[in-house]
């Protein structure tokens, strides 16, 4: 298994149709529960933990997943605002350095996800089938994201770091 990639990298779905898109909106919506159910008798201590050396603690991935899916929600209504949006990029790096990343209350994080994923579920269910080709721009790639393939990309993202704060809790026997 690849420990950086514990469920593989991210593949981009062969048919993204309001179906699909339905039920990855139903899945982000799930998301906080899941991760809570993990971490629910986490202490400080697990919760500053590094998942892998070298890498962000339990903590750290908390306040990411929380500033990612942030900033994937505004994506998307940028998307279906605007024609063909320029969105800002940011460096998730930097941000897993600052305070409100570092610090071991991830309650402030959590409050954060649970109304983020709950936008997006809300947002996925009252799409029409064209609204999934409305594209945006990321400067950095050089490329145009749609609307629907971010659904499933942030499904992914999510569950990619919850599977690392799940090998972690195994590999402790916490």
């Amino acid at each position: 298994m690849d420990l950086k990639y514990p469920i593989g990298k991210y593949q981009k779905p062969d048919l993204i149709n309001l179906e699909n898109v339905n039920k990855w909106g139903k899945d982000l919506g799930e998301f906080p529960t899941k991760l809570k159910l993990i971490i629910q008798n986490f202490s400080e201590e697990m919760l500053l933990t590094k998942t892998l050396p070298g890498n962000w603690t339990v903590a750290t991935i908390i306040h990411h997943l929380a500033d990612s899916h942030s900033n994937s929600l505004t994506r998307m209504k940028l998307a279906l605002t605007e024609d063909n949006p320029t969105i800002k990029p940011y460096d998730e790096t930097a941000w897993g350095k600052l305070n409100d990343s570092l610090d071991s209350d991830i309650e402030p994080s959590l409050k954060i996800l649970e109304g983020v994923h709950k936008k997006m579920e809300i947002l996925s269910i009252n799409l029409k089938e064209e609204d999934l080709n409305r594209t945006y721009f990321h400067p950095e790639s050089g490329s145009k994201g749609s609307l629907g393939g971010l659904f499933p990309m942030y499904v992914w993202h999510g569950n990619h770091h919850l599977e690392h704060i799940k090998l972690l809790k195994e590999k402790q026997n916490w």
